[in-house]
């Protein structure tokens, strides 16, 4: 009856306030169905007339949608989506007061748990919707409510684009894996298809709601649970947000810069070894892509985010962490000296763990084994439970500092020369022959040429710093025994090698490229004594190796320091050591520049001479005697 009554009102027109909803949670599954059919008939017949009365539908349907009864939710959604598709085509200026509430009866569609498939429809008609805001800005502009107080060119951002954007990161935050990532991915689509049409404050309060995904406050309470959104929604939005930031430059870099140093940051401290590398990825994506545009300013900030990153992840602990006093104590002294002796030459790389970047410069997503936490779960069982989560943290503190060494090789030098250089290097090792005029097509595209020389040197500390690091805790075998006694890492000794030779291998390509620049004539007394000291270091700390695997882990570095020093004029030599006479390292670049070119090419690249001894014998035995 109350149905037959409404169609006869509507055909007399508009009536106002005539539509009432009721509390649907009340009724029987049949009435909430019969209600549902009364709305759906009066839309499909009546449309044309319905004009106040559409915040009550939508009222309707938004509590349709989150029901439990597949009939009513299939009906209620059917009739929306008609709504949203014709209806809203037909008649908008008679709609458009209604179009907030239609946004929100779809968002409560799409966190409907129950039925997934009408959730992605319903993330799907969200996206129409973005469509209608965009054809017609003016109906937005035009339209008079009580809330007089937005400014006429803000209400398409009020009314239109802010509610679409809103419900989507509400479905973000509710809904479980494959939705929410669905959610993501319409929410960035949006801003990367209309985001043109943005004021710079629509901006600002778009990435309030945007960065709301990494709010740790919001994170669920269970530990799989958060890790899950770190690994996944979050790393996605972090992508995501660059991808936007690099789309929207010019606009966004005084917006959303900061913003973005500062959400990189907060993901390389979380405890998560994905989110941790993708931010150093990021960061590198950031760079690289958009480098060529920054300002003075914008370089400095970058430059000092790489730096707070490189201090706040350095692993102290690991040459700081001790045994609670009687751990490990079971068994004889005799016992143990024995295990220990068994496997003392063995040792494994704390960084074996980190998977390679795939094509596009991303890291691959986590698989078995592959991840800190997981490396942990394999510790011996020795390993206490606290002990196991600081383990676990030091970790992917040693996965980031290797990342961020790799982020500034690739932002100063493009990624893959540096790679590319050294199989070179090795080439013109094995065809006995020194090639002089290696050269890598793509180091023009690096960010070198955009860096001040105090940017590049404040880059070089951070390096050196990493370095020291990793030497001192290759050096303290005593540390790595306890670490290893205590479960860390694994069935070997841990060690930082990729870490000792990467950062110096950076630290030196940056030096030498810096001493052979022209255009950094008033930096190359720093750079030459800073190369001095670096080099003078580096062979130094080299002879005092014992390992053959640590000397063999210094290969590529050896040969990249020998190929750099050979590159270096005689004139440029010659001066340097007037300059640096009392230096033993300028006898040493001396004697490379004159006497090393002859007796490498006679005995260097012969392809049965181990590269390692062979420069160990030559810097002990010819150098020591001519100095």
């Amino acid at each position: 009856s109350l149905r037959q009554l409404s169609m006869k009102f509507l055909e007399k027109g508009e009536l106002i306030a005539f539509v009432e909803s009721v509390d649907g949670r009340m009724m029987s599954p049949t009435i909430r169905d019969m209600v549902v059919r009364c709305i759906a008939q009066m839309v499909n017949s009546q449309a044309a007339n319905i004009r106040s009365g559409w915040k009550n539908i939508f009222s309707v349907f938004h509590l349709a949608a989150s029901d439990q009864d597949e009939s009513i939710v299939e009906l209620a959604f059917q009739t929306t989506g008609h709504i949203v598709t014709i209806v809203f085509e037909k008649h908008f200026p008679a709609t458009i007061d209604s179009f907030q509430d239609a946004v929100k009866c779809l968002s409560e569609f799409a966190c409907n748990a129950a039925f997934p498939d009408t959730s992605m429809e319903a993330i799907r008609l969200i996206r129409h919707c973005a469509k209608y805001v965009s054809d017609r800005p003016q109906a937005f502009k035009e339209y008079t409510s009580d809330d007089m107080n937005v400014a006429p060119e803000d209400r398409v951002w009020v009314r239109g684009w802010f509610p679409i954007l809103f419900e989507l990161s509400c479905i973000i935050n509710r809904c479980k894996l494959d939705v929410r990532t669905r959610g993501l991915t319409v929410m960035f689509e949006i801003m990367k298809t209309y985001g043109h049409t943005y004021e710079k404050h629509w901006w600002q309060d778009l990435f309030r709601i945007v960065f709301r995904i990494f709010d740790n406050m919001k994170l669920p309470e269970q530990q799989t649970e958060k890790a899950e959104w770190m690994t996944t929604t979050c790393n996605h939005a972090l992508y995501a947000i660059c991808d936007v930031f690099t789309q929207y430059l010019e606009v966004l870099s005084d917006v959303l810069l900061d913003d973005i140093f500062a959400q990189l940051y907060w993901c390389v401290q979380q405890d998560n070894e994905q989110l941790a590398r993708s931010g150093t990825n990021c960061l590198e994506n950031v760079v690289i892509l958009n480098g060529e545009k920054f300002t003075l300013e914008i370089w400095d900030k970058t430059c000092t985010c790489m730096l707070d990153i490189f201090k706040t992840t350095i692993p102290h602990a690991l040459l700081t962490w001790r045994p609670a006093s009687g751990e490990f104590s079971s068994g004889s002294p005799s016992d143990a000296k024995e295990k220990l002796d068994t496997i003392s030459q063995k040792s494994v790389d704390i960084n074996d763990s980190i998977q390679p970047r795939s094509s596009d410069g991303r890291p691959y997503q986590p698989s078995a084994g592959s991840t800190a936490g997981e490396e942990m779960s394999k510790t011996r069982p020795t390993a206490k439970f606290p002990e196991q989560k600081l383990f676990a943290a030091l970790l992917i503190k040693c996965v980031v500092q290797l990342e961020l060494i790799q982020t500034i090789d690739n932002i100063v030098f493009f990624p893959a020369t540096s790679k590319k250089e050294d199989a070179e290097n090795l080439a013109a090792a094995q065809r006995d022959a020194v090639d002089f005029d290696v050269h890598v097509d793509t180091q023009d595209q690096g960010m070198y040429r955009f860096l001040t020389s105090q940017q590049l040197f404040k880059l070089l500390d951070c390096l050196l710093e990493s370095h020291r690091f990793a030497k001192a805790f290759n050096s303290n075998n005593e540390q790595r025994t306890a670490l290893w006694k205590a479960g860390f890492k694994g069935k070997s000794k841990p060690n930082l090698l990729k870490q000792e030779t990467s950062s110096l291998a950076c630290g030196l390509r940056i030096l030498f490229r810096m001493y052979m620049d022209e255009s950094r004539t008033s930096a190359w007394e720093e750079v030459q004594q800073r190369l001095l000291n670096v080099c003078s270091e580096a062979l130094s700390y080299f002879l005092t190796l014992t390992s053959e695997s640590h000397r063999e882990a210094w290969t590529n570095l050896l040969l990249l320091f020998l190929t750099k020093v050979l590159k270096i004029s005689d004139e440029r030599v010659s001066n340097s050591s007037v300059r640096a006479h009392h230096s033993c390292l300028s006898l040493i670049l001396a004697l490379l520049a004159s006497v090393i070119k002859m007796l490498l090419l006679v005995t260097l690249w012969v392809s049965h001479l181990d590269l390692g001894e062979y420069l160990k014998f030559f810097t002990c035995n010819v150098l020591s005697e001519v100095y």
